[in-house]
């Protein structure tokens, strides 16, 4: 279990990193102790700071939600990140090439919300819950190394979880649809990288079933005294592995019936 002063020392040096575009080292290797809950308290601690100087919350992450993702990390739950109001970029429009120190991108499908949630619910109750679903791309970035120069460490979710779930941004395509309509374990997308396809997947790789992402996140938020509230978008998770973006890149991401996203990195 961390410190109060330990909490309060990360989030400022994770603000820092996402202002300078400078990594710092793992937070798993300077604190071998820390915990889930002391990730997801750096992770409230940067919302706090965000919130006074005048950002929004739109809406909510979840990540790590792919048997191969959890596989990857050794862990068996996934995590979530928060959305802000300077994360929403239009669909088809180019990202800034100094926004962002390692974007990556990942294929997703956005629940738009009608009312809240929170605490433990039913599927069908976040399914009552949602306006409309739509195709996604988040934008990932690390505001801490993806692995240890020295000894070769990774990222352990504590890490993820603090760095905001390596949360960067949401490209939401503009296509509406009823998420009773349409069964989203067979929603899948093709993903283009400068006119090459680079994945393909389907949302069944979303905990078998994406509105089970929002049920989990529910819960998860539940416990630490917050819940989604109407309005907000929560993307449910990745159903392809993370696509690297370096600058020059052109990202489409063909969903099929279900729409299209496109976005650019200048």
């Amino acid at each position: 279990m961390l410190s109060k002063d330990d909490i309060t020392t990360a989030a400022a040096d994770l603000l820092r990193a996402e202002e300078t575009r400078q990594q710092i080292g793992l937070l798993s290797r300077r604190h071998p102790e820390i915990t889930l809950d002391d990730a997801y308290a750096i992770q409230s601690a940067q919302m706090a700071q965000k919130l006074a100087q005048g950002r929004t919350i739109i809406g909510w992450k979840i990540g790590l939600t792919s048997k191969v993702m959890q596989d990857a990390l050794g862990i068996s739950t996934p995590d979530s990140g928060v959305i802000y109001d300077d994360m929403d970029f239009a669909d088809g429009c180019t990202v800034p090439a100094n926004r962002f120190i390692q974007p990556r991108i990942e294929a997703e499908i956005a629940f738009v919300m009608k009312a809240p949630l929170s605490g433990k619910v039913t599927r069908e109750q976040v399914l009552a819950a949602t306006d409309y679903v739509a195709p996604s791309i988040e934008i990932l970035d690390t505001r801490i190394v993806r692995a240890d120069a020295d000894t070769g460490q990774t990222r352990k979710i504590f890490d993820t979880v603090a760095d905001n779930a390596a949360n960067g941004g949401i490209v939401l395509g503009p296509q509406k649809h009823d998420p009773n309509t349409v069964d989203l374990r067979w929603v899948g997308a093709i993903l283009t990288k400068n006119d090459e396809v680079v994945a393909t997947g389907l949302g069944a790789a979303v905990l078998n079933d994406p509105v089970m992402g929002i049920v989990w996140l529910s819960e998860r938020m539940g416990q630490y005294g917050q819940r989604i509230e109407a309005g907000q978008v929560v993307l449910a998770g990745s159903f392809i592995a993370p696509i690297e973006c370096p600058s020059g890149t052109r990202i489409d991401a063909d969903y099929g019936s279900f729409g299209r996203v496109t976005v650019n990195f200048a």
